[in-house]
């Protein structure tokens, strides 16, 4: 063989080398960029997985007022009812308190049996209605502050 030849060869195998050479550098460039990839991956999933902890702590604690809130609006409820229920049975136990401005003339003498002062029925009705709402909207508003001390901070 000729020395053409072996200078042929060398060139093919230096030729080889190089290729081989250049392929690992490439793979050991971008290994090490998809290892800082994942290492910001994981750092960004960690992150999120602390803030998916956090927001299903406060829904846990919007859920326990929640039921703190109904439970104790069940509970007027079912007072309301309870005293409507009892006023209906016993009509003469219903007291309003009010108050009558006194005439400034002596009135004359009243008759002996005069039934005693009582409201309309409608009157009792919209008293137990709107009794019902009042606790309803109380224990809305309360539910409402309670959100906005808790999660509006």
């Amino acid at each position: 063989m000729t020395w053409k030849v072996k200078a042929v060869g060398v060139m093919v195998c230096v030729a080889l080398l190089g290729w081989a050479v250049q392929g690992f550098y490439s793979v050991y460039v971008e290994n090490g960029r998809l290892i800082q990839a994942n290492a910001t991956l994981k750092q960004s999933l960690s992150e999120q997985i602390a803030l998916i902890a956090h927001q299903q702590g406060q829904l846990r604690h919007l859920a326990e007022q929640d039921a703190k809130r109904i439970q104790e609006l069940t509970h007027a409820k079912s007072e309301i009812a309870r005293l409507h229920t009892a006023s209906l049975a016993h009509p003469e136990r219903v007291y309003i308190k009010a108050k009558c401005p006194v005439p400034e003339t002596t009135a004359p003498a009243g008759m002996a049996d005069a039934a005693t002062a009582r409201p309309t029925d409608a009157a009792v009705r919209n008293y137990w209605l709107l009794r019902e709402r009042i606790a309803t909207s109380e224990h809305m508003m309360q539910g409402l502050q309670d959100y906005i001390k808790t999660q509006c901070r």
